[in-house]
């Protein structure tokens, strides 16, 4: 006789702790074709500007935010001016403020034990499969809708991959060329635009995506530096808070 399976559900009938973990690793495999070969391309160009293999995924294993470590490439010098590089990381990861607040509704079942270490793990993939995750368990009448391991299991994928593959870029060195050459300055905007495209709610929901969009483009073209990002996301949480709908009134209660 066949020993019988594992069932992947608790007692309540909800997928086991294991099970969502798999699911989250199994829902970003698909995004890391356009995230890893700027893992490759930033180990070499770390490589270029003199970081070792050890050097390079203590950077990117720490930071864990490829934005802001590109950035901080650009501006590297010898000696490196790390207050002007600490200055454009934070700058660069703002968006992460936006972000962690769009999820602290859902995380008020977690304690903070387990939520702010978990957090050193958001980044824009995992943030947005973890977002479109709870609005299908909601639509579901799943309770909570944040699944802590369905994130987990997303974000360790992205987290030992960009590690894994800015190290060997480091190795691999000046062979990979510049990003540009091969079109894969286009694979970031394309996951994003599909993400986001997952998260699309009509015309309306979508006005403080264009007026960060403006802000941010306007703020290019004007202003040199990284201050684009801070400025477009700095817009689209006031035009957010301005658009949001007024809360109903609650009526009283008769007796």
């Amino acid at each position: 006789m066949k020993p019988p399976r594992a069932n992947p559900r608790d007692a309540a009938g909800q997928p086991t702790t294991w099970a969502q973990c798999c699911a989250g690793a199994m829902a970003s495999l698909p995004v890391l074709f356009g995230i890893l070969p700027f893992g490759l391309v930033l180990g070499a160009q770390a490589a270029q500007k003199g970081l070792t293999p050890v050097e390079v995924p203590l950077m990117t294993g720490l930071n864990f935010a490829g934005g802001s470590e590109f950035a901080a490439l650009g501006l590297w010098t010898s000696p490196p001016h790390f207050l002007l590089i600490m200055a454009v990381t934070l700058l660069v990861n703002s968006r992460m403020l936006v972000m962690g607040a769009a999820m602290t509704p859902f995380l008020h079942h977690l304690p903070k034990r387990k939520v702010l270490p978990s957090l050193f793990l958001m980044t824009d993939a995992s943030w947005a499969l973890s977002m479109a995750q709870m609005r299908r368990r909601a639509a579901l009448g799943i309770e909570p809708a944040f699944s802590l391991a369905y994130y987990i299991g997303s974000s360790l994928v992205f987290y030992v991959s960009w590690v894994g593959c800015t190290t060997l870029g480091a190795i691999l060195g000046p062979m990979l060329g510049h990003p540009e050459a091969y079109g894969l300055d286009m694979a970031f905007p394309a996951v994003f635009l599909v993400m986001l495209r997952g998260m699309w709610k009509g015309l309306r929901r979508a006005v403080p995506w264009a007026i960060s969009l403006v802000a941010a483009a306007v703020t290019y073209k004007l202003v040199p530096g990284a201050w684009y990002v801070g400025a477009g996301a700095v817009a689209g949480i006031l035009a957010a808070l301005a658009w949001a709908p007024a809360p109903a009134a609650r009526t009283p209660r008769t007796t």
